[in-house]
């Protein structure tokens, strides 16, 4: 086996297959107990990066407002000092 395919599992390929079978059993397990369905966690992951897609968006909108208010302010008082101390 390339020595490439150990180190990029962490481990040999088959004790790899034995780690995630365990794992993938036990977390079976809780999820029938908490009846959970892999589609409902699919939903909520993929509600979730939507409302975040959209909150940040609203979020670059707002902080994009607030810098050209910003501007409208500075950059003339900028300008006007800029021709100020050319005159000199």
């Amino acid at each position: 086996m390339p020595e490439w395919i150990s180190r990029f599992l962490g481990d040999t390929p088959g004790r790899t297959v034995v780690k995630l079978a365990i794992v993938s059993f036990v977390v079976g397990i809780i999820m029938s107990a908490l009846n959970f369905t892999p589609w409902e966690v699919w939903e909520a992951i993929r509600d979730f990066a939507l409302q975040l897609y959209d909150l940040g968006f609203e979020a670059i909108w707002r902080v994009a407002r607030y810098f050209v208010w910003g501007a409208i302010v500075v950059v003339p008082i900028f300008l006007v000092l800029r021709i100020m101390r050319f005159g000199r």
